[in-house]
């Protein structure tokens, strides 16, 4: 009897609070890195009703204007309006800015991990990108509900702030159909309810999943669950760096070390290991070595080499997983300037990481999911 599950993942908007920040966040390390490319840089945002506040470690020899700068990331994301509760031109910009620890320091100045912790990557066959499913949609889901707000005059009434979420019926482990469909987007006061979900079924999730071969079989769709979103953004909910890490990664695929990324210079391995996992995972994939990879990497702080190294086939592997992980450990440096030079981090790349997801994304700057390891990992094999 085939063996059925629903798996659900979601994502948002880039004018989602939480998104707002992380991507002011990340604007603040790209001005930065690109300027002086060895700056240490740990930035955190808070943003609320008329208040965007930054604040965070960063030795540098740059000089960014960081309220000209927060400013327009705030207004490229589409709060221009002051009734919207937060908008680019009447909101507060707050900084407090200190130096990186001298303790943390020490350690990376000998090429040591920024700090401890464990990172993960994953991959899977389940889309051309090797990601799953269900984050994978609700990823291309929330970037046409913001491609509508933009070009569709005849949807003025969206608002920046918005969810999207995706459940996917499983069958003997694979994708079989999609089950429901949540789409929730913050709104103007006087738009009727049945015009949101008229056009939020035949602009944004139609299209959607006819692109990638699903065609409307019978998925349940909400719409506003609630039957009301016109208080959205910061004005509603607080947002902070760092609180959206399931929809940054693999929408609850697999597993999470817990360090968020962005603001984080690539010297901190919460962001630039959890991108080597990823480019590994996806190479040992892409070269027919597993169906499906999870690639674990643990540091102490100021160590260079990782103190651990596990991959994980989940019975998928054309080897055994001690093989794998011996043939992984032999071909990638996994020092911290190891990845960096690897993957070209030292750029200024990271705001277009900060919405819809740092991983399955079609960039030439996405260095880690290049697979142009695969052929090396498969002759080692």
């Amino acid at each position: 009897m085939a063996e059925k599950r629903l798996f659900t993942s979601e994502s948002v908007t880039e004018g989602h609070p939480d998104k707002i920040a992380d991507q002011i966040s990340d604007a603040v390390l790209d001005a930065i890195i690109s300027q002086d490319p060895k700056s240490r840089v740990a930035c955190e945002t808070l943003v609320t009703t008329g208040l965007a506040f930054v604040a965070g470690e960063i030795t540098t020899e740059a000089y960014v204007d960081i309220p000209m700068l927060v400013r327009g990331v705030i207004k490229d994301i589409g709060y221009t309006d002051a009734s919207f509760g937060f908008d680019c031109n009447t909101c507060s910009v707050i900084t407090s800015i200190d130096e990186q620890s001298p303790d943390i320091s020490m350690g990376v100045d000998r090429e040591g991990a920024g700090d401890q912790g464990m990172m993960f990557g994953y991959a899977c066959r389940e889309t051309d990108v090797m990601m799953p499913l269900p984050i994978f949609l609700a990823h291309r889901l929330s970037e046409r509900l913001a491609w509508v707000r933009r070009n569709d005059p005849s949807c003025a009434y969206v608002r920046p702030d918005g969810k999207t979420q995706v459940t996917v019926e499983y069958v003997d482990g694979r994708p079989h159909r999609i089950d429901t469909v949540v789409v929730s987007t913050q709104h103007s006061e006087d738009v009727k309810d049945e015009t949101i979900r008229k056009d939020m079924d035949t602009k944004v999730v139609q299209p959607i999943l006819k692109k990638y071969g699903f065609p409307d079989n019978g998925y349940r769709l909400l719409v506003n669950p609630t039957g009301r979103f016109v208080q959205g953004g910061p004005k509603a909910d607080v947002g902070l760096t760092g609180r959206k890490i399931i929809v940054d990664t693999y929408g609850g695929m697999g597993s999470h070390g817990g360090g968020a990324f962005s603001g984080k210079d690539p010297s901190k391995v919460d962001r630039s290991a959890s991108y080597a996992a990823r480019h590994i995972a996806k190479n040992l994939v892409a070269a027919k070595l597993a169906d499906e990879c999870e690639i674990q990497i643990a540091y102490a702080i100021g160590e260079k080499d990782p103190v651990s190294v596990m991959v994980d086939s989940f019975g998928t592997g054309k080897q055994s997983d001690d093989k794998l992980t011996t043939i992984v450990r032999d071909t990638f440096d996994l020092t911290p300037n190891g990845i960096i030079e690897r993957l070209k981090l030292r750029r200024g790349i990271y705001r277009k990481t900060a919405a819809y997801g740092h991983f399955g994304r079609d960039d030439k700057d996405f260095t880690w999911e290049h697979t142009d390891f695969a052929d090396e990992l498969r002759r080692r094999a």
